[in-house]
């Protein structure tokens, strides 16, 4: 089983050397996504020996990140792709249990192997932000309710995807709204889904998510536009 690990990364300077060490005890096959970090992140990265580096020349967007991965991961014919995000709030030891999860192989392998803060608590688990909880859980309600699915958190960025799969995706949502893009085009297609438990980490509580959409509430109704959007797009027969 050919497995990619893929870190899309913008401004991680003080996360990147920490997180890209700890990735490579569990992960032989490694590329990170600059999307046109102004930092010192490029610099610290080309210091790093047996990792690939694809380079934005100008910030996209994390879902442009995972765009280029997906890519890259189809292109060279990967048979499992582990997407897992640079800000050390996702724990590295679990990638191989991650991409076991596929089940590449077997009669019932999975296309998409979704990590979830929410699906079991762990000792030592943060409590999210309230606000960004809020839109989580709401935001997951809907596309529940919507695709028929059985998400418990709809937005974390620590997955596993099947590559046979991906070329049914169509990534053009290159913001923090991807994830939404991608769960109503999954289902769409009748991708099988499963989602797999990962401790709740935060340590950076105030990103930003660009422009107005630091407005929580704005933030809420643009990823609602996007998923009817989508549904408008890529209209779904039943249940996922």
């Amino acid at each position: 089983m050919r497995v990619l690990t893929a870190l899309p990364v913008f401004n991680e300077e003080s996360h990147v050397l920490p997180v890209l060490a700890e990735v490579a005890r569990y992960a032989d096959d490694i590329v990170v996504i600059d999307d046109g970090s102004t930092d010192q992140t490029a610099d610290l990265l080309a210091q790093i020996r047996g990792i690939r580096v694809i380079r934005h020349a100008r910030n996209s967007g994390y879902g442009a990140g995972l765009r280029s991965a997906f890519q890259l991961a189809i292109r060279e014919k990967y048979d499992v792709l582990i997407t897992i995000d640079c800000d050390g709030q996702h724990q590295p030891n679990l990638i191989p249990e991650l991409a076991r999860a596929v089940r590449i192989g077997s009669d019932q392998p999975v296309d998409i192997v979704s990590g979830s803060r929410y699906l079991q608590v762990f000792a030592g688990d943060s409590v999210p932000p309230a606000d960004r909880r809020r839109v989580n859980m709401t935001i997951t309600e809907i596309l529940n309710k919507r695709l028929g699915l059985l998400l418990t958190d709809s937005f974390c960025g620590f997955k596993a995807y099947r590559v046979a799969a991906l070329p049914v995706l169509d990534i053009t949502e290159l913001g923090y709204a991807m994830p939404l893009q991608l769960w109503v085009q999954a289902v769409a297609a009748q991708l099988k889904i499963e989602e797999f438990p990962v401790p709740l980490v935060y340590l950076e509580e105030h990103r930003s998510f660009g422009g107005s959409l630091d407005v929580t509430d704005q933030r809420q109704a643009y990823y609602l536009q996007v998923i009817e959007r989508e549904l408008a797009l890529h209209p779904v027969v039943g249940p996922g």
